[in-house]
């Protein structure tokens, strides 16, 4: 393996990281964690494999870990943050921008990862599936209601919780 192959996936972990947790600081050690591991577990990687979905895998195991551990707690971007974020130079994109982050953040953790690893790291259902190690079927749903919820979300209006009285 070649250390060029797994630096060539840095951006795309920070930003994945950056967007999951929306610390700046905890995505940073959260991607510093993942390639601690990946190069310590080096001899475990099928050559031939994707690298971008065993190294997504062992981001994703590691934020399991940390939220069982009570670890990382998830909070809102800071202003520097947003500020790097590509947006048109208007005042109301960048507030289109921060609506988006702060409606993220109210998505349960299953719906937002799926959301983030197919809009944003344009992964497919597949990889998902595999990276995660539930169903396509299970990604489909999560996604739809992670879409769903989103946009009821934007619109200013409270996703109801579906519950039926079952007797």
């Amino acid at each position: 393996m070649d250390s060029r192959a797994i630096l060539a996936e840095l951006p795309r972990l920070r930003r994945y990281a950056r967007a999951m947790l929306g610390d700046r600081a905890a995505a940073d050690d959260l991607v510093q964690d993942t390639l601690e591991r990946a190069w310590s577990r080096l001899a475990q990687w099928r050559p031939g494999s994707d690298l971008r979905a065993w190294l997504f895998g062992i981001m994703h195991n590691l934020r399991v870990d940390q939220l069982r551990r009570g670890g990382l707690p998830s909070t809102s971007l800071d202003e520097d943050a947003v500020a790097d974020v590509a947006v048109r130079a208007t005042q109301s994109d960048l507030l289109e921008v921060m609506d988006l982050e702060t409606a993220l953040r109210q998505l349960p953790d299953e719906q937002r990862e799926i959301l983030l690893l197919v809009a944003q790291e344009e992964m497919s259902y597949a990889d998902i599936a595999a990276l995660l190690g539930i169903p396509i079927g299970t990604v489909m749903s999560r996604l739809s209601r992670g879409r769903e919820r989103l946009r009821l979300v934007m619109d200013g209006r409270q996703p109801s919780a579906n519950l039926r009285v079952v007797r």
